[in-house]
């Protein structure tokens, strides 16, 4: 599995990172429903447990002034991994896709990208949905 995270990291990494080639750390933590709930309220006010949260190390512009040589720390990726099993199924999706979807959708977040607008939104989904294809995985996002 652990080949796979990277897999998916770095090709999220690669078609979303912006003006940068430098290289990153993410770590990623898989939790249960109620640490995933605990963090939900704590960090969104949301009190319940929800798929993925990003947690940003800084801001992608950041990367600036850093020697290139140097690995930058992007941020920390929180999945919960009983939920993510629970709507693949409920959902009609394979968990492998929908495993590499909220993997691609965390590291967007990661590198800055954001759905609180429409636009926004459309750009995040268009990205989702080409690197899912990529991998031969159909659109997250259409409802069976």
């Amino acid at each position: 599995m652990k080949a796979e995270v990277h897999a998916w990291l770095e090709q999220a990494f690669q078609a979303g990172a912006r003006n940068t080639s430098r290289q990153c750390e993410v770590a990623v933590r898989i939790v249960g429903k109620e640490e995933s709930r605990k963090l939900n309220k704590q960090f969104r006010q949301q009190d319940k447990a929800t798929n993925v949260l990003a947690f940003p190390a800084g801001s992608p512009d950041g990367m600036t002034g850093l020697p290139e040589d140097e690995i930058r720390a992007l941020g920390d990726l929180v999945i919960c991994g009983p939920l993510v099993e629970a709507e693949a199924e409920e959902q009609g999706k394979s968990p492998a896709s929908h495993w590499g979807h909220l993997l691609v959708h965390g590291m967007l977040h990661l590198l800055g990208y954001d759905h609180q607008t429409s636009s926004q939104a459309a750009e995040m989904e268009t990205m989702e949905k080409q690197l899912l294809a990529d991998r031969g995985f159909e659109d997250p996002y259409r409802v069976r």
